[in-house]
């Protein structure tokens, strides 16, 4: 993370050609909005006084309470590298802020920052590290997305099997240069799917560059004549979108997950952590997939998580302990799929976990064979719970979650339910393909 000064700011502003700046921030479904200013607007952006109007962001405030101010995080400043060398464009990620000066508290960014500091006060420093899955699509002869692609390439494929190779290689060399630190990206399962892993970090450094990682995605697609959808399930049939989060704890920069005299070389604190995330998991499955398509993907058949379960030893149930241990010992959920709010998601994630901790929640004993291949009665005696099956089915668990629920916030909590719940009731009336197809010439 760059730790830039106010004259820093200013400075390269000056000395880039800055012409425009964008102050970004989320909104509460994970949709990166802005306002862009001149280098003329940016000593009083760095002051705090760039108000908008909250009323026009859905599910933000009341028209009453509609004055909101923009706060950058200096931190976040970055010069797009796609934009024109001359009146370049950057970017400051902002909090958001009520008229009184005090943070808006149904803002993502700062929902995320209360739990990191209930962690910080236990001792602990949150480190996540994202699997990024997308697909790259053609567009129509209007410039629309479509879900067509021509290649047939599967995992691990290379060129010229895969046709978004060169799409790829220019998202990855577009990360680096806004310094992420790129561990690998490949062709994913599913033809057109492809995967970008960048290196773990601190929890709210994460949440940021995932925004900035669809943003940049999206952005070089386009440029290569291609749409990038982090849509979970836009093609039947085939594998769907995750994005598989992989967390630990850290104390005073030692990895508290690791206990070397453990059988699984784990600690109380990371078995304590599953046990949280395995209770209240039903109702972190509302944020962590979002979308009335999520739970298309979540079925059985294509390698996505179904069951409330976890293993040391094999891909199937909801939480994997990867190997190696040692100083990279972490635990990866399976579930979330990249259309997720990743501040809200990480939150939810992060105070399971906690739950977990404070109240020693053991976690039933680890699944080690084929889940999908255990009958039903085996699972039953094995206590295996299946997780919620529609957006209106996690909506529901959520909202009998009230942990979970106080993390967002009890505005944002009921603004985040109602939106959701009508979401559904537009996917229920609607008449599809699948059933014209089925009902029309029969009935």
């Amino acid at each position: 993370m760059n730790q830039y000064t106010r004259e820093d700011i200013i400075r390269l502003v000056e000395e880039e050609d800055v012409g425009f700046i964008r102050l970004q921030f989320t909104d509460i479904f994970g949709t990166f909005k802005n306002i862009a200013i001149t280098p003329a607007q940016l000593e009083k952006a760095l002051d705090n006084q760039c108000m908008f109007d909250g009323s026009a962001i859905e599910g933000f405030a009341r028209i009453e309470d509609a004055d909101m101010y923009l706060c950058p995080d200096l931190c976040t400043f970055e010069i797009f590298p796609w934009r024109p060398q001359q009146g370049k464009v950057a970017r400051l990620i902002c909090d958001v802020y009520k008229a009184d000066g005090t943070p808006f508290e149904s803002d993502p960014r700062y929902v995320l920052k209360k739990v990191i500091r209930e962690a910080a006060e236990m001792g602990y420093t949150f480190d996540v590290g994202p699997e990024c899955e997308f697909f790259l699509f053609h567009t129509d002869d209007a410039g629309l997305p479509t879900t067509i692609t021509h290649e047939q390439a599967g995992y691990f494929d290379l060129g010229p099997l895969d046709l978004g190779e060169n799409a790829r290689r220019d998202m990855v060399l577009t990360l680096e240069e806004m310094g992420f630190v790129i561990e690998a990206s490949h062709h994913e399962m599913a033809p057109a799917q492809h995967e970008i892993d960048f290196r773990y970090d601190e929890a709210l450094t994460t949440a940021d560059n995932i925004m900035t990682f669809r943003m940049v995605v999206k952005t070089i697609a386009k440029r290569h004549g291609l749409h990038a959808t982090f849509m979970p399930k836009p093609r039947y049939g085939v594998n769907g979108s995750g994005m598989h989060t992989n967390m630990s704890l850290s104390r005073d920069g030692v990895n508290a997950f690791i206990d070397r005299s453990d059988a699984g070389k784990l600690s109380k604190e990371a078995y304590y952590f599953i046990g949280g995330i395995m209770k209240h998991i039903k109702a972190v499955t509302f944020i962590t997939n979002p979308l009335v398509n999520s739970y298309k993907r979540l079925v059985t058949g294509y390698e996505a998580p179904v069951y409330i379960a976890w293993s040391a030893r094999n891909r199937t149930p909801l939480i994997r302990v990867p190997s190696p241990r040692g100083n990279s010992a972490r635990i990866e959920l399976r579930s979330p799929d990249p259309s997720a709010n990743p501040y809200l998601a990480l939150a939810v994630c992060l105070a399971a976990g906690l739950d977990g901790i404070r109240n020693q929640i053991m976690p039933r004993e680890s699944i080690d064979c084929n889940i999908f291949e255990m009958t039903k009665e085996e699972r039953e005696r094995a206590g295996i719970e299946a997780l919620p099956g529609s957006l209106l089915e996690a909506a529901r668990e959520f909202a009998k979650d009230e942990y979970i629920q106080k993390v967002l916030g009890e505005d944002l909590a009921k603004k985040y339910i109602e939106a959701k719940t009508r979401e559904y009731a537009d996917y229920r009336g609607q008449v599809t393909d699948w059933e014209i197809g089925r009902y029309l010439h029969v009935i």
